[in-house]
């Protein structure tokens, strides 16, 4: 992939040995946020990414023709997926179209959310109790009531749903609240005075989103973050679309989550069933990554712009995940069951 596009690159005249600004502007080509200035490129490079990354939505009736026999399981992320990336975090609302489709979705597969937010936040986001929803990138999940495993029992707890339904809460990070608390309450100290700095405690991470700061603003924010974060070893900072995570150094992701899940839902080892996750920040390369290695199922990345991917499929925007998954919606409901025989 790399190759093609470093082609499309060069016969734009955009890769010249030895001169440090090309080198600038194919970083900033590869970013999540390619800006107005690449627009021209972008189309072209955008032409040949799709070629390793073909649509979900013309490529639907070949990747359901795998289907047969099989059960699919749906997986989403929130943010930049079931609704539109925004300045506000808290105004990131979903449209009662994409609710409809999700709750279709969810009707007929067994679907969950997985997202960097907190579970609750997501819930309130979502407001469907036909979904289960992990939240802060997977280290929270309310996930189906199983037998539990001897080295997972001290992160569950039984709790009950919206609707009175017994669930799991697997918390496999609970150990670290009292130190998140105490980032939380001093990031917001040291970052008060970066006019559109946001601190977002997701209860299990924390997300410091700056897409409101001021470019000349950003290194004295990121500057900040790192001086705190240093004072806690056993966290890591990470970034996404315009926001800096700090997370738990602890071997969990989204990836895990999806595995999780899979599990309490009774497909740990089974080869019938296709997972399918549709994600557009890099946290969810994690869970990409996982299905790639099954063998099985489908992994789909949200984007408009090339980018490095372990996603299989992609879509442009959540427009185009709102017509996939109403298309998905529809073709099951010509079957019965969970499985297509």
């Amino acid at each position: 992939m790399r190759r093609n596009l470093l082609k499309v690159w060069k016969a734009f005249g955009f890769l010249k040995a030895g001169n440090s600004q090309n080198k600038e502007t194919m970083t900033r080509v590869k970013n999540d946020d390619c800006d107005a200035t690449t627009n021209g490129l972008s189309d072209e490079c955008y032409k040949s990414w799709m070629m390793e990354h073909p649509s979900a939505i013309t490529s639907f009736d070949q990747m359901v023709s795998k289907a047969k026999g099989k059960s699919i399981v749906v997986f989403l992320d929130y943010d930049g997926t079931l609704s539109p990336i925004v300045d506000d975090p808290d105004l990131a609302f979903m449209s009662d179209e994409m609710r409809s489709a999700v709750r279709e979705i969810a009707k007929n597969f067994p679907t969950a959310i997985i997202s960097g937010r907190s579970r609750e936040k997501v819930y309130e986001f979502v407001q469907l109790t036909e979904v289960y929803y992990a939240g802060s990138h997977g280290m929270d999940i309310m996930g189906p009531p199983h037998q539990v495993k001897s080295c997972d029992a001290q992160y569950q707890i039984k709790a009950l749903d919206k609707q009175g339904h017994e669930v799991i809460l697997f918390q496999p990070a609970k150990d670290f609240l009292p130190a998140i608390q105490k980032i939380s309450n001093v990031l917001e100290e040291k970052t008060q005075k970066i006019e559109g700095a946001l601190i977002e405690d997701n209860r299990f991470c924390i997300s410091v989103h700056f897409r409101r700061v001021h470019e000349k603003d950003y290194d004295t924010l990121e500057e900040k973050v790192k001086s705190v974060v240093k004072n806690y070893p056993e966290f890591r900072l990470t970034s996404g679309k315009k926001v800096m995570e700090i997370r738990p150094s602890i071997k969990w992701d989204k990836g895990c989550a999806l595995e999780y899940l899979l599990d309490t839902l009774g497909f740990s080892d089974s080869s019938d069933v296709l997972p399918l996750y549709i994600g557009d920040d890099r946290t969810d390369e994690d869970a990409f990554k996982v299905i790639r290695r099954r063998g099985e199922g489908y992994p789909i990345i949200v984007s408009s712009t090339p980018k490095e991917t372990k996603a299989a499929y992609s879509l442009r925007d959540p427009s185009e995940v709102l017509s996939f998954l109403t298309h998905l919606a529809k073709w099951r409901n010509s079957f019965s069951g969970h499985s297509v025989d």
